[in-house]
């Protein structure tokens, strides 16, 4: 008998300067393996930002997307992480985390700027690498 353990995903939005942006679902959960898509809704933005946050710990920079990229943009903390924008009724980013595994259950935030003011050295990194890839 197979046991599938059950990930809690939970997202939470951080705005700034009059822009929206917003969860299009707060909670998600989650079989062990399969794949898990968070989305958050938003006004307007130049860029957009995915952390993830651990009980008891501060949160930690996981993608950024540029509004404009017209593909995904897959994480470089860890490659199951993959950001892209879809823009129909509403414009949106998603976080896809594919096999999603127990250590994925978190909080995780979706921002407009940067929000971690610890060790950025890795967001500046992938900033850059996105920026001179478009």
């Amino acid at each position: 008998m197979m046991l599938h353990s059950v990930i809690l995903l939970s997202a939470f939005a951080y705005a700034t300067h009059g822009n929206e942006i917003k969860p299009t679902k707060t909670d998600k959960f989650a079989d062990e393996g399969s794949s898990v898509k968070l989305s958050c809704s938003y006004s307007s933005a130049y860029t957009l930002y995915w952390y993830r946050q651990y009980p008891g710990s501060a949160p930690e920079f996981t993608v950024l997307i540029l509004d404009s990229a017209k593909q995904a943009e897959e994480s470089n903390v860890d490659y199951r992480f993959t950001a892209k924008v879809a823009k129909d009724k509403e414009n949106h980013v998603d976080l896809e985390i594919s096999s999603a595994a127990l250590k994925d259950s978190a909080l995780y935030y979706c921002a407009l700027q940067p929000t971690v003011t610890g060790n950025t050295r890795t967001l500046h990194k992938n900033m850059i690498h996105t920026t001179a890839s478009t």
